[in-house]
């Protein structure tokens, strides 16, 4: 479990396994930005549309999106929430890691004195 988080390490792994891949990225940047069908997203890259809907479809379980159906069309739109707690996740690497840091210029400033 993520100290602070209501969340597993396997979602926190799925998650940071789909936003590995470039192409994944670009999909929830943007559906962050509006709505979008897989089909207008499909136009977008140079793969198939089941390539492109592999890939959504990652995303989807990472809950990086949510996929809705309107017609004969799946709309997609990037979960903001989910993309905050990967950043609530960075941050607290980067406090132990500047923590550490801080440790470290007292340990040398003492040694200086």
């Amino acid at each position: 479990m993520v100290v602070g988080h209501d969340v597993s390490d396997a979602d926190v792994d799925r998650m940071f396994r789909a936003l590995a891949d470039a192409t994944r990225r670009d999909i929830v940047g943007r559906t962050l930005v509006a709505e979008v069908s897989i089909t207008q997203l499909a136009y977008s890259y140079a793969m198939s549309f089941a390539a492109v809907q592999k890939h959504v479809a990652v995303l989807e379980e990472a809950r990086l999106v949510t996929k809705e159906p309107r017609g004969r069309e799946r709309m997609v739109r990037g979960n903001p929430e989910c993309i905050r707690l990967a950043q609530q996740l960075l941050d607290q690497f980067e406090q132990l890691w500047r923590s550490r840091l801080d440790r470290l210029d007292v340990l040398l400033e003492e040694e200086n004195s």
